[in-house]
């Protein structure tokens, strides 16, 4: 490479995003938000594999502000909640007070195998439950990790963009 190849590749760089095809189809029953998503993120005891995920999602590849969803740091602004890992014994009482401090109308998204059945923490001795057991799920993300296009798919899905 010369050195006019690197300085063009920085001051023109090529697009590394990519199409990620139509949005996953949600349930009927799962209400549409017309514009943007605001999500509440809450780490209910996962492994933080799903972390890494999320991180990737909202990072310059997947890039899923372009689609309107956005995380927020306090949960008077989401729309949506987005929960990983099982429900710890230690996390229910969090877990609930965030969800009743999100405005009406607000949604529930179980993200992981963990948040939605236990996954491999099924049954362990500081498990409270999956989060449907705690809070009403509008929509379930599976993966152990789900990778960075279902979780794109399935926010796109929410907001029909």
């Amino acid at each position: 490479m010369t050195i006019r190849s690197i300085l063009q590749a920085i001051v023109h760089p090529r697009t590394v995003t990519e199409d990620l095809g139509p949005p996953s189809q949600v349930a009927a029953d799962v209400p549409r938000l017309a514009g943007s998503l605001q999500l509440r993120h809450v780490d209910a005891g996962s492994c933080n594999g799903c972390e890494l995920e999320i991180t990737s999602t909202f990072g310059p590849v997947y890039d899923a502000e372009r689609f309107g969803a956005r995380l927020v740091a306090s949960p008077r602004h989401a729309d949506a909640l987005l929960v990983t890992g099982p429900v710890t014994i230690n996390m229910v009482g969090p877990l609930v007070k965030t969800f009743e401090a999100m405005p009406e109308p607000r949604m529930v998204i179980a993200l992981g195998d963990c948040a939605r059945d236990c996954g491999v923490f099924r049954g362990g001795y500081g498990v409270e439950g999956p989060v449907g057991d705690v809070l009403p799920v509008d929509l379930q993300v599976p993966g152990c990790p789900p990778n960075p296009e279902a979780i794109v798919r399935a926010l796109r899905g929410l907001t029909g963009r």
